[in-house]
């Protein structure tokens, strides 16, 4: 029998596994990490966190697995972290499920993750226990939709449907195909056609609002807290640029995303909160409010000072 590194990790990995199927072990697992979530939700908690899930490849080349294999190792992480965040009291959490870019993979890989977000989504959706019902999530489809297969988007649009109405601030956000540039091409075509139509008759009140409201997340998403990607590759991969240049952390983990857990979620989430309490309490000294995002005023050119009079420096 082989001894070599595969084989070790293989075996640790199962024995680790048949340790956490032990009811008592797995009660005492629970009720720390409970403990745990109990001690955060006594200090600032962030609204809105969004992920790039990237590792799901690399994680089935590093365990021998077909390449389907990881991604569906992914999207069992995903139901746990997104567990954690909403026991948490997170409002919103954000997935990027499927770039544009995305469509150079082979046909097979790119068929294989349409269906698994599908399947995945009506599991969490549909029935009567499931994770979204239980746990009153909505579920949103952010991105171009001209790109899905339209028995696929029937589904989605199915499970938006479902879930609209539980009554619940927790909303699952998932961009499927998006990227940034293309968000923010939709919304300059939506403004401009809203304003050949008549819609917005001054072009002087378009301002970074009424950019915000016509991306495929509308107005009703609250301001970017933290983004994470895992596998530790330090790139946004077109991926919510403009939502994360205001006050937004960054974490890049060197995880990949099957193995990001409870521990890799719960230390981005205590390192936020132990800032922004920082943050408060220096607000607080200089006698400011805690921080709200300001509108500033667009400035018309008619407004501008005129310029100086033309200098030489020769």
């Amino acid at each position: 029998m082989s001894s070599g590194p595969f084989y070790r990790s293989y075996s640790f990995n199962a024995l680790w596994a048949l340790v956490f199927k032990f009811p008592l072990f797995a009660y005492f697992v629970g009720f720390i990490e409970d403990f745990v979530i109990s001690i955060i939700k006594t200090g600032p908690i962030p609204k809105h966190i969004a992920m790039i899930m990237d590792g799901n490849r690399t994680y089935a080349k590093k365990h021998r697995l077909p390449l389907k294999e990881g991604h569906f190792a992914g999207a069992n992480a995903l139901v746990k972290v997104l567990e954690v965040c909403y026991k948490v009291g997170i409002e919103q959490v954000t997935i990027y499920a499927f770039s544009l870019e995305n469509f150079n993979r082979s046909k097979e890989e790119v068929d294989t993750l349409f269906a698994l977000l599908r399947d995945k989504l009506k599991v969490m959706s549909e029935h009567e226990d499931s994770y979204a019902r239980y746990n009153k999530v909505r579920i949103r489809i952010i991105g171009n939709r001209s790109f899905i297969p339209e028995d696929i988007l029937k589904d989605l649009e199915n499970v938006e449907e479902t879930t609209k109405d539980f009554g619940s601030k927790k909303t699952l956000n998932v961009c499927f195909p998006y990227t940034a540039r293309d968000e923010i091409t939709y919304a300059v075509k939506s403004i401009a056609s809203k304003r050949v139509s008549g819609e917005l008759n001054n072009r002087n009140k378009i301002t970074t609002k009424t950019i915000e409201k016509n991306f495929y997340f509308g107005d009703d998403v609250p301001p970017l807290d933290i983004l994470i990607r895992t596998s530790g590759h330090t790139r946004l991969s077109d991926f919510l640029l403009w939502q994360c240049t205001t006050e937004c952390t960054i974490e890049f983990p060197d995880v990949l995303w099957p193995d990001f857990g409870f521990i890799s979620i719960m230390s981005i989430l205590f390192k936020w909160s132990y800032y922004r309490t920082i943050q408060i309490e220096e607000e607080a000294i200089r006698g400011k409010e805690p921080r709200v995002q300001e509108v500033i005023p667009p400035v018309l050119l008619k407004e501008l000072p005129n310029p100086p009079p033309a200098t030489s420096v020769i």
